[in-house]
């Protein structure tokens, strides 16, 4: 009988979403999905949260008790070091153990720990073996997944290179991907600016080869893999768009340091930190919004103004 593996829709589904739904895919396995955030997953995901959680973890563990009833499995990684001499965040270091201890489901994981030479390729066989598969069907599944991934990547890269050329106001949002895209928490804002002609740019987006080099720039001591993203791309594109919007979850310890060391460094562009602790307060952040893109429009004709008085 045919598995199916149920993969809740947050925290790391918005970085390997498209090489886990292609490995199991490839493995002959059924794939499930949450729902998109919506108020009911977020109250049960509340519930089952320590006082602690930030939002996005909360949303998460909604996220698990929205798809848990209907799959085999539930997939849920464990991440310590994805990049040599680096860290993520430490709920992704505990979050199998976390999961394992508020629900009673079977999960299917991997783990990843570049410090004891655990790489992704080799979680994935591990992953694949647990599953029954063998180590070179396994291989084959993921290596096509990876071709897969990396090819939609280089699309997405390059649909946001040619939204560079627009004349439009771009503002780039900044911040992991899992808040960006949520349905509760980025798709709002996106839907906003959208709605006002607003360009958008995504720093997630960003050319992993430019990352390291970009993050210097600014630190050379950012030591979360996930933050140093978020850095590069601001640094990045902060002559290239004409605002920033920064978003976060609280109380996110990493983005704690990484948005204090941005709205310290980053000087000649308009930026605005938006951190979400509930979702209560959305026309709140939407005068916010409407405020901030005044501002961008006014600097704009400004520009102008001074472009044909030259």
């Amino acid at each position: 009988m045919q598995k199916t593996i149920g993969i809740p829709r947050g925290l790391l589904f918005y970085y390997d979403k498209d090489l886990w739904i292609e490995f199991f895919k490839q493995l002959q396995l059924k794939v499930i999905i949450s729902e998109n955030s919506n108020k009911k997953i977020l109250e049960e995901g509340t519930k089952l949260a320590n006082d602690e959680a930030c939002l996005s973890l909360k949303l998460f563990l909604g996220h698990i008790n929205n798809v848990k009833n209907h799959c085999d499995y539930i997939l849920i990684p464990r991440l310590y070091s994805i990049k040599k001499n680096e860290q993520v965040c430490t709920n992704f270091n505990c979050l199998y153990d976390l999961v394992n201890n508020v629900f009673d489901i079977n999960i299917i994981h991997y783990n990843i720990d570049l410090t004891t030479n655990n790489n992704q390729l080799l979680a994935y066989l591990k992953m694949g073996e647990t599953l029954g598969f063998s180590y070179i069907r396994s291989y084959k599944a993921y290596k096509y997944a990876e071709k897969i991934a990396k090819a939609k990547r280089k699309i997405e890269e390059q649909k946001q290179i040619e939204n560079l050329s627009t004349n439009n106001i771009k503002i780039l949002l900044a911040g992991h991907p899992y808040n960006l895209y949520d349905a509760l928490i980025g798709k709002p804002i996106q839907k906003f600016l959208t709605e006002n002609h607003i360009t958008i740019l995504y720093s997630d987006k960003i050319p992993h080869q430019l990352i390291d080099s970009e993050c210097e720039k600014l630190s050379k001591d950012i030591h979360w893999t996930h933050s140093k993203e978020v850095v590069a791309s601001i640094n990045y594109y902060q002559d290239k768009v004409d605002g920033i919007i920064l978003l976060s979850s609280f109380p996110c310890g990493p983005d704690s340091l990484s948005n204090e060391l941005i709205n310290h460094k980053i000087k000649k562009i308009p930026i605005i930190t938006l951190i979400f602790e509930d979702l209560n307060s959305e026309v709140g952040i939407i005068t916010r919004l409407e405020s901030f893109i005044d501002i961008l429009t006014n600097l704009k004709e400004k520009e102008k103004i001074n472009g044909q008085n030259h």
